[in-house]
């Protein structure tokens, strides 16, 4: 069981964690930083959930039920930008529009094919460790 000071503590923090989770992923387009890093720090977010309030609580306060299915998309997604161009005779992964060509802007983040890359990664990262979380805490449940 946890302390009441831990559980301020997780609960207080899951919302600024998937903001910089979010500011991760969208700041990797000008600096350091990708779908990769974004997916780790919203999984290790909802993992502080599971380890302070239990597999039950964390999975009724929050929607992680379709987390998997989310992940199963990101990789559709992912091979979609990766294999798109191939099909038409272009390198693997070679992102759109094409340098120099207009690109499409909501605010200041550019909407180019690495963005659905990156988010795809995201996705497959965050929805892979939620599941493998729920698999362990299940499978420590039933070992009771």
């Amino acid at each position: 069981m946890t302390s009441l000071l831990v559980q301020a503590v997780a609960r207080l923090s899951l919302a600024p964690m998937l903001v910089i989770a979010a500011a991760v992923l969208v700041k990797g387009y000008a600096d350091v930083g990708d779908g990769f890093s974004a997916g780790v720090i919203a999984a290790l977010a909802i993992l502080l959930q599971y380890v302070t309030f239990g597999r039950e609580t964390a999975e009724r306060r929050l929607p992680l039920v379709r987390l998997p299915a989310a992940a199963f998309a990101g990789l559709l997604v992912a091979l979609a930008v990766a294999l798109v161009p191939v099909l038409q005779g272009d390198p693997p992964l070679t992102h759109l529009p094409a340098p120099g060509a207009e690109v499409t802007k909501l605010g200041t983040l550019e909407l180019i094919t690495a963005v659905a890359f990156d988010v795809a990664v995201f996705l497959l990262v965050v929805g892979a460790v939620v599941g493998i979380i729920h698999a362990v805490a299940t499978a420590e449940e039933d070992a009771r």
